[in-house]
Order: structure tokens, then C-alpha cells, then sequence
């Protein structure tokens, strides 16, 4: 069985997809072998994640946009050539003309852009709209979570039996922070109280406008003993929403190296998100250990189990509430600290990559 890869979202910028792409195909290769899974473009040794750049080199790089373009937008067999030795073809988001001959698959990591529209600009509505024939057509698809796959069912029609539900990972880094990455984190960033942590892309969906109500209607002794702390590079956040990032700290875009020992260090973390497809940020504070206050809709329950404490994401108040209780007792943080970290260890890239593994072979063998 040979499985190439779309890894086009490798090359660009980008958050949850190139995270999953990155981690997923390196543990399917340390699992099955570079002679079973292979990429498109060909990747040789990938360098360290990085959210705003490419993981491989210029060429291969400048390469590999080229023959995305060719694929996409001319009549030439690119695709074709380039898998002519695959089985399966495991589309991402990016290829709108699959090759011919090999099985199609791909993975559905969320449905937001067709659920909620108006949090969105036309751009990612098109590339949706443009990404709904090719999940129609695939003979099978991963969802990275069970409310992914009703969604799916839900809004595309696609067959729930064509759907296998196949939880993402959490990078190691998050489950075995060092003492010394975190007080090192602390001094790069001034972080000298105690702190709320949220990270994501500054946009609509992420909700933040709420959290930064919420965390001002605090006691203000509560807010004097902690700090709220935000992490993220600015997407598409309306103007009043990015002015109010003054009120707090605001990190800005940091580096993925620091995402890990940046989380360990936080009290609580905070994630009201109006819809998530799996919730890497989430399931990531669980892994290091933080209390978590997050949203009751969405997958956001599916992946925090009985380890977070959920609210209403709409709800100031009930957010308000949520964190004052979880900031005032050290036992309910205590508690929560030791089911999140048992709670986060079913989400295992290892795990993944062997279920993955599975879901391939069970569609070669579907022929």
C-alpha cells in the first residue's frame, strides 16, 4: 500500500490544519515508513513547525506552490504524474483537481465556514465552497472528531458510513513541560503574576471579545492577583475587538516552540470559541497540566470530557462566573489539573497514526 499526502498547508502559513498535517505524517512514517506514506509535494526530512512559514526550504517550497498551480489552474496531468505509484490520495484543502487513479480520501476538520458564514471572509468562504465537491467526491474521510462527522452528515449529505471519526494529537512538548522552558518563558515575556491564558488567531470565531468582557467585570482583586494574557497572530478581527487588546497583555504571533511552557505557566486557560472542530488549544492545557474553562457547544465537550469546566460561550455572565470560581478555589484547579492530564493522554499522535494507518488499509483493501 503506498498513501500520498497533500502537504501543500505545510508550505504556507497556517494554524490547526498544518499542525495536524505536520505531526500526522511524521508519526504515520515513523509508523509505516517513507515507502508507504509519501507527500504531495515530495518532502524529504521536514524542518520544525512553524505557523507562519514553510517547514522546508525556499526551492522546495517555490517548487511546490508551482505544481499546485499547474494542478489547479491548466489541463496538465501533474497530480497524475506526480502519484502515478499511490494507492490512495489523502486530499487536504488545497488541491481542487485530484489525480485520477488512486483512491480518495481526506480529512474534515471543521465545518465552520459553512455553520457560521458571517464569522468569515469571503476568501475562506470561497476556498470552502470550492473544498465541498472535493469531500463530496473522496471514498472515504477522517473527521478529527464525532460533531465534525454530524456536521458533515448534516450539511454536505455525505453518507455518516464514509466517515470515520479519528481524534487528532498533542505534541509530546505539551505533556512534559521542563521547569526551566516555563521560567524561561516567564522572563522572554515579562509574565510576572499569575495569569488567564488564551491562545488562537485574533477572529470572530475565537470569541475573545467576551472573554476580555468577562475578565473586566472580574473583582478587581481578582484581576490585580491575575493577569489575562493572549497569544495569537491577528486574523480578521473587527477593529474594536483588536483596539481592546490594549486592555491586556497581548502577545501577538509567538514562536511554536514557546506555545508549550507558555501554557504550563498559566492558571487557567480560557477558551470561550463559538465552534471548533477538535480544539488543539484545549486539549493542548490539558495536557500541561492547566485548568480549563471552555465552550459547552461545538466539539469543545466531546474533547475536555469531564476535565473543563463548560459555559454557555455567549454568556458574559456565565463566563464571568465560571473563571471567578476556578480562579478562587485551589482545589477545583487541582482537580481539574489532574483529570485534564488523564483526559489528554487518549490523545496521542501515536494513537492517531496507528488508527490512521488502519482507515488506510481498510480502504485499499475496500477495492
Amino acid at each position: 500500500m503506498r498513501v500520498v499526502i497533500d502537504a501543500l498547508p505545510l508550505l504556507i502559513r497556517s494554524a490547526g490544519v498544518k499542525n495536524y498535517l505536520y505531526h500526522w505524517i511524521t508519526h504515520l512514517r515513523r509508523a509505516a515508513g517513507p515507502d508507504t506514506i509519501g507527500t504531495f509535494p515530495p518532502l524529504g526530512d521536514i524542518g520544525p513547525l512553524r505557523h507562519q512559514a514553510s517547514v522546508v526550504g525556499p526551492w522546495r517550497t517555490a517548487t511546490g506552490l508551482a505544481e499546485l498551480l499547474l494542478s489547479n489552474h491548466t489541463p496538465l496531468p501533474v497530480l497524475d504524474i506526480l502519484t502515478r505509484d499511490a494507492d490512495i490520495f489523502h486530499a487536504s484543502v488545497m488541491v481542487r483537481r485530484p489525480p485520477r487513479r488512486p483512491l480518495l480520501t481526506t480529512t474534515l476538520h471543521d465545518m465552520t465556514c459553512w455553520l457560521m458564514p458571517e464569522l468569515h471572509p469571503n476568501s475562506n468562504l470561497r476556498d470552502a465552497r470550492a473544498s465541498a465537491d472535493l469531500l463530496r467526491r473522496a471514498g472515504r474521510l477522517i473527521a478529527v472528531s464525532a460533531c465534525t462527522k454530524m456536521d458533515a452528515v448534516r450539511v454536505l449529505g455525505i453518507a455518516p458510513d464514509k466517515i470515520t471519526v479519528i481524534h487528532s494529537g498533542i505534541s509530546p512538548a505539551f505533556f512534559d513541560c521542563d521547569a526551566s522552558a516555563i521560567q524561561k518563558v516567564r522572563g522572554r515575556y515579562a509574565l510576572k503574576r499569575p495569569f488567564v491564558l488564551s491562545i488562537g488567531t485574533i477572529e470572530p470565531r475565537k470569541n475573545l471579545a467576551t472573554l476580555l468582557s468577562a475578565y473586566q467585570a472580574l473583582p478587581p482583586s481578582l484581576r490585580e492577583e491575575f493577569e489575562l494574557v493572549v497569544a495569537g497572530p491577528i486574523g480578521w478581527a473587527d477593529s474594536s475587538t483588536k483596539a481592546r487588546l490594549a486592555e491586556i497583555r497581548y502577545l501577538g504571533y509567538i514562536p511554536e516552540s514557546d506555545i508549550a511552557p507558555l501554557t504550563a505557566a498559566a492558571a487557567v486557560f480560557a477558551y470561550p470559541s463559538l465552534y471548533e472542530g477538535f480544539g488543539f488549544p484545549v486539549a493542548q492545557a490539558m495536557a500541561a497540566g492547566v485548568p480549563v474553562v471552555t465552550s459547552n457547544i461545538s466539539a469543545l465537550p466531546e474533547i475536555s470530557g469531564d476535565a473543563a469546566l463548560l459555559v454557555d460561550p455567549r454568556s458574559q455572565t456565565e463566563l464571568r462566573n465560571t473563571m471567578a470560581r476556578l480562579l478562587l478555589s485551589p482545589d477545583l484547579r487541582a482537580d481539574l489539573t489532574a483529570r485534564g492530564r488523564a483526559r489528554a493522554a487518549q490523545f496521542r499522535w501515536e494513537t492517531c497514526a496507528a488508527k490512521s494507518l488502519e482507515f488506510f488499509q481498510n480502504v485499499a483493501a475496500s477495492v
